[in-house]
This record gives C-alpha cells, sequence and structure tokens, in this order.
C-alpha cells in the first residue's frame, strides 16, 4: 500500500501539533491531571471546613469558665508561641476529635480580638 507524498509530513505535524498543545495546556492552559485535581480538591474542603468550625472555636473560648486566664496567656505569647498556646487551650480541638487541629487554631486565633480583650 503506498502512501501519498504528503502523508508523512502531515502526521509528523500532526505529532508536534499534539505535543505542543499537550504543552502549552499543562503549563499556561491550566489542565491538571486527575490526581493534581483531586489534591486540590481536598486542599479546598480542608480549609472550608477549618473555616467553617472557627465559629464552633470562639463559642468554645465564650463558654470556658477559665477563658480570662487562657486569654492572658494567649496575649503574652507572640508569633509560633501564640499557636502553640491556642492549641494548649482546647478551644481548637474540632467536636469528636482528641488532638488539636493547627489549622483551626491559626483561624481562631485570626477572628480573636488578642489586643482589645
Amino acid at each position: 500500500m503506498t502512501f501519498p507524498k504528503w502523508t508523512k509530513p502531515g502526521v509528523y505535524g500532526a505529532i508536534v501539533g499534539a505535543v505542543a498543545i499537550s504543552i502549552f495546556g499543562f503549563n499556561w492552559g491550566g489542565w491538571v491531571t486527575g490526581g493534581k485535581a483531586s489534591d486540590m480538591a481536598q486542599e479546598l474542603a480542608n480549609e472550608q471546613v477549618t473555616q467553617a468550625m472557627v465559629p464552633v472555636c470562639l463559642s468554645m473560648a465564650e463558654a470556658d469558665p477559665n477563658r480570662t486566664e487562657k486569654l492572658a496567656i494567649l496575649q503574652k505569647a507572640s508569633g509560633f508561641n501564640r499557636r502553640n498556646a491556642m492549641l494548649e487551650t482546647g478551644w481548637a480541638t474540632r467536636p469528636g476529635e482528641d488532638a488539636p487541629n493547627r489549622d483551626l487554631a491559626t483561624g481562631c486565633l485570626a477572628e480573636l480580638d488578642l489586643n482589645g480583650s
């Protein structure tokens, strides 16, 4: 079976074009693999759950009988130590879990008015 003369350059052009489109799509076009999309969705879900739990953290802080002492400790702490102090208060523990959540502690600290309390 013989092919026309233009077939070989046409096939090479299609292959080069497909590679170029793929490179463009994945680098600049916003295309992602299924695994990357799954990771992005999981990260977004974790962020949304953390944001939804911040009011729970704040209500736990309001209901805590030792609130004043714990807020004083949080105000004295700075930077990284402030988040660790927040973890020790117990307010950043999600209901049904045993350990405090670092992201929730960071979100709760952002909502607490430590300078005006």
